[in-house]
């Protein structure tokens, strides 16, 4: 026996040997093919970009597109508005997690620090959108000692963090991408090491660095200009920076999104919310700036997106929803989302009498990606820039031109997205450049005819967003200008989700005493 026990200890030390040396190979260089594990970690990340099923249901469909009144909704629906925020709160602190995980790891890596800059500023940039978004939605957050609870229990329930200092310190991160990050192919340090990749597990811009550092000016440009009015000392060089120093940004063709095909995943959760919800359709706010006439035939459409977001009725017209319903609107029915249609096209349900959101639109699962930011937002941001003098010298000829390159790319954007979805078959007409500049002519669209340029501005921005309603809220709570029929509503953000009153409730407590109330009518920082 004693003889057993000392062959047992004797296996056990070799062992433990032998694995301590994998884990110190593991540290030098996770990024080994047959060792890696933070490129599976980051490629989780990435995933996590995708919409939840339940925030698009409850937030989205919900509550986000009557709010911005980008459609319009038939009926009181669910109340269970906390199923939606409790999805994308946990999402978010999930993917913190695995985030600082991997700094964590890079940290520990006794590789030349320069070596690490590229997968440090592709983690940032995600970092950055994804916290943007949450604080967006919610205000003040728990973030700096937030997702380290593998360092120490005394992060386990982290205190509530302002979303200024979030916001500055993000986008001071984001400074340090554009700083940092190396786009030439194969990049070495001075010292002749390689510089460090995700390779495949990069499935977002496939190791184009370049590609990560114009998103992340995109994004500096997007919330420095959301938070302008609130602390303008600090966003204007933002803008400054990168408009007058011309500093890569997304351009036409180069739109961030999830694309299922491209990331070998199938996008079933869009068609799924709409069919569990079904009470969304075309409202006459967005009506009326896509049709200069109400005419069911749609002989006032101008703008081809019209029929790109949206259809005919079951009776095949073209019917808008009030945006403000009374007791003389008929009550709307029918089954436009569901997938029957993919065998019965037509079949829309006899009390569908309002036309509703383009069937293809939202029933592609490979096509058609979920939106993150456009060429043509970039634009539109641009374009206020230079009307307002925001950073820049005010400059109307240039707000014109960027406001005109923008509705361009927005049309040919969303029709590119037609043009490549396999299953869309009653394709509408695809115009050419040409007839794109002549729509952007029109009298509704045209910046150069209208006296209020900037109400322009925020019009076509709000509509470019029609997938990403979040931002339309965004836009709306800031600027207080984008298209509305009838009063706006005081809700300015999410209340908090129930399980961080569980979890963290003392926290929780002392932000809420701080608040006032935790209420959808406390504004967020930048409204204030």
């Amino acid at each position: 026996m004693r003889n057993k026990l000392n062959l047992l200890y004797f296996l056990s030390i070799v062992l433990l040997g032998s694995c301590t040396k994998d884990f110190e190979e593991i540290n030098r260089n996770p990024f080994s093919p047959t060792q890696t594990d933070i490129g599976p970690l980051f490629n989780t990340v990435i995933n996590s970009l995708r919409l939840g099923w339940n925030e698009q249901l409850y937030l989205h469909n919900e509550s986000l597109y009557a709010i911005t009144q980008q459609a319009a909704q038939t009926a009181v629906g669910f109340d269970n508005i906390n199923i939606g925020t409790e999805e994308i709160w946990s999402d978010y602190y999930k993917t913190l997690a695995h985030i600082r995980e991997i700094e964590s790891r890079l940290d520990e890596m006794e590789l030349e620090p320069e070596a690490l800059n590229n997968v440090r500023a592709q983690l940032k940039v995600l970092l950055a959108y994804k916290t943007f978004r949450i604080s967006d939605l919610f205000g003040d957050m728990p973030f700096f000692d937030a997702g380290r609870g593998f360092q120490g229990l005394e992060y386990v329930r982290p205190a509530f963090d302002s979303q200024e200092a979030i916001y500055e310190h993000v986008l001071e991160e984001l400074q340090w991408v554009e700083t940092n990050i190396h786009t030439a192919p194969n990049p070495q340090t001075e010292s002749g090491t390689d510089y460090l990749t995700y390779g495949d597990f990069d499935n977002l811009f496939f190791g184009d660095m370049l590609r990560w550092r114009k998103w992340a000016n995109s994004l500096r440009l997007r919330y420095a200009m959301r938070m302008v009015e609130k602390d303008p000392a600090f966003a204007t060089p933002i803008l400054k920076d990168i408009i007058e120093n011309q500093l890569p940004v997304i351009e036409e063709g180069e739109d961030v999104g999830m694309w299922p095909e491209q990331q070998d995943w199938r996008n079933e959760s869009v068609n799924w919310s709409f069919r569990e919800h079904n009470k969304l359709r075309m409202g006459t706010t967005i009506w009326q700036v896509l049709s200069e006439t109400d005419e069911p035939d749609g002989s006032g459409i101008f703008d081809p997106r019209a029929r790109i977001f949206f259809e005919t009725n079951n009776a095949d017209e073209w019917v808008a929803f009030p945006q403000n319903p009374d007791a003389s609107t008929p009550q709307e029915g029918g089954i436009p989302y569901g997938q029957h249609r993919d065998f019965n096209y037509t079949l829309k349900g006899s009390s569908n009498l309002f036309s509703p959101f383009n069937y293809y639109l939202i029933r592609d699962e490979v096509d058609i990606p979920q939106v993150i930011q456009t060429a043509a937002e970039v634009g539109f941001i641009k374009a206020e820039a230079y009307l307002r003098g925001l950073g820049v010298a005010q400059d109307i000829g240039q707000a014109e031109a960027e406001y005109t390159v923008a509705v361009v790319a927005s049309i040919k954007f969303w029709q590119n997205v037609v043009s490549n979805c396999a299953i869309w078959t009653n394709t509408p007409p695809i115009l050419s450049e040409g007839e794109i500049f002549s729509v952007v002519n029109h009298p509704r669209l045209s910046i150069f005819t209208t006296d209020d340029k900037l109400e322009l501005i925020y019009t076509q921005r709000w509509l470019d967003a029609f997938r990403q309603p979040w931002e339309a809220y965004s836009l709306w709570r800031r600027t207080g200008m984008t298209p509305r029929e009838g009063a706006a509503p005081e809700i300015y953000r999410f209340t908090y989700p129930p399980s961080e009153a569980e979890n963290n409730p003392d926290n929780w407590s002392q932000q809420v005493a701080k608040m006032g109330e935790d209420s959808r009518r406390v504004k967020v920082w930048w409204m204030e």
